[in-house]
Formats: C-alpha cells, structure tokens, sequence
C-alpha cells in the first residue's frame, strides 16, 4: 500500500469523525454552516493523523484517542478562518474555494473560528472514558500551550510584524516558523505519545519528530508557493511575495531551501530509529512524503 493510500485511510477514519462532531450540541444554524464549511473542506488531516499514529504505534487503541485527535483539526481550522481575514493575510481562497468570510462575512468568520477553537477543549475531554486522566491533563496542557502565545497565535504575531519587514533574519524566520505552523505539528506527535502513556525518552522522541517534520513541511510550503500550480494547492501561489513576507526562497533560494528540508526530514527519521511495526513505517513514509508533496 502506498503512502497515499495509507494516508487516505487514516484520513477517511478522522473525517467520519468530524463530519457528525458538531451536530446535536443546540448550535445556532448559521453559526453551524459556518463552522462545518471550513471544518469539512478537506484538507491533508495532518495533524489528528500524527496524533493517532504516534498514539497507535506506543500502545493506545486509535479509536480511544480519536476525538483527542480531531481537536487538533478543529484548532488548524480556526487559525485558518481568522489567518484568512482582511486584518490577517487577507484571503480570499482556501481549500479551492472563497475563504470562510468570503462567504459568511468577518464577524461570523471570527465566531465560527471562536467556536472551532472552544469546542475543541470538549473533544479533548471527550477521552476521559478511555484514557487515564492524567495523560488526558498532560496532552491537554501540551495542546494548550502549542495553539497559544508561546506557540501558533504568537507566531501569527510575529508573522504580522515581519510581513514587509526589511532584514528578518533565518533565526527570527525559523522561530516564527516553528511557532506558528511547527507547533500544532509539533504537539500532534507529542500528544499522540502522551496520550499512550509512553515514556519519557518516547515523548521526547515524538516531539523532536514534530519539530523536524514540521520544520520541513513550512519550507516546502514556501517553495510551493514560488513554483506550485494554484489548482493543485487551492490557493494563490505568490502571495508571500505580494505581501512581503520573507520566506525561505527569498533568504536563502530555492535549491537551499529544499536542501534544508532534506536535512530536517534526516532528522525525523533518526527520531524513529527504534520503532519498529506497520505506524512506525508508515511516519517514515510520511516525512518523506511532506518533502515531496505538490500541495
């Protein structure tokens, strides 16, 4: 089976989940609509899809941890509905189609974002019938401080002030990176051994894989966005330039860039060295897959 067949079937498992998540909770109609319209969009589930095999492949059952696992999705959901925003990077494709205000306007774009991300603390709590509590308190705090100021809402800060920024350096890059796209990645791994119980050098070695992961996941993303094909990503392609942001390309080139990502991908590998099983393969075939996508 290929990695692509792979990841399709643990995307199917996190997308029968989402699709009946939010229903039945007395959810006003319009502010379900829009919260549904960016939440089943699609999209790689990367996140809940690291949690689950991490998860899976140190002992848990995939099914006990899955709603931990989707919160993740709920929580990259809502950063994309509020990143897409005129006060943002101002948006107007997601998915391969209008972003979430577009259609519903900013101030119901804000709430459904609003929504996403509380409702994402109820998933998570949702495990409780399944998996210990304090592994549920210990991913939770993970999670918590992944998705906030010292992790993706501050890298979206730091974002917004070196967007036309002359002289950002690689270092103030690299840190924004890690923070506002290598953190979620970053704690979707980690949680993923937490919630398994594993032990300490396990946990360690789950988060030091997101970190590279997801390290190499935001330069590909940068070069995409220089030489990817806008159907193929359902989004503009350009867009850092237009806006000014500094990126990878534009510090170091594209050939340096990839050569970068290669190396962070080496790295992830080394994380994975002593696990063995159908997951631990299956991660390996993931980070070499981030490396080559074309969306």
């Amino acid at each position: 089976m290929t990695v692509k067949n792979r990841l399709a079937r643990y995307t199917a498992e996190v997308e029968s989940y989402l699709r009946g998540s939010l229903r039945s909770k007395g959810i006003p109609a319009g502010l379900l609509e829009a919260m549904e319209y960016s939440l089943l969009a699609g999209g790689k589930r990367l996140r809940p899809v690291l949690c689950l095999c991490f998860a899976k492949m140190l002992g848990a059952s995939a099914g006990d941890v899955l709603p931990f696992a989707c919160a993740f999705e709920y929580i990259h959901t809502y950063s994309l509905i509020h990143d897409d925003l005129p006060a943002m990077d101002d948006d107007d494709m997601r998915r391969g189609r209008p972003s979430n205000h577009k259609v519903f306007g900013e101030a119901m774009a804000i709430l459904a974002g609003d929504a996403l991300l509380t409702e994402a603390f109820g998933l998570m709590a949702k495990c409780g019938q399944a998996v210990p509590a304090e592994r549920i308190v210990a991913a939770m705090a993970t999670l918590a401080r992944a998705a906030g100021a010292a992790g993706m809402v501050g890298g979206q800060a730091l974002d917004m002030a070196y967007t036309a920024k002359a002289g950002v350096t690689l270092e103030e890059l690299r840190e924004m990176q890690a923070q506002k796209t290598g953190a979620l990645i970053t704690a979707a791994c980690q949680c993923g051994a937490e919630l398994a119980g594993a032990s300490a050098e396990a946990v360690g070695c789950a988060r030091r894989f997101g970190q590279a992961v997801g390290a190499a996941f935001q330069i590909v993303d940068d070069v995409l966005d220089v030489v990817g094909d806008a159907k193929t990503l359902g989004k503009p392609v350009g867009s850092d330039e237009q806006q000014g942001k500094t990126t990878y390309p534009s510090l170091i080139g594209l050939d340096r860039s990839m050569d970068l990502a290669r190396r962070h991908v080496a790295q992830a590998l080394e994380c994975l060295s002593s696990n063995t099983g159908e997951e631990a393969e299956f991660l390996r075939d993931l980070a070499q897959y981030i490396l080559d996508r074309v969306s």
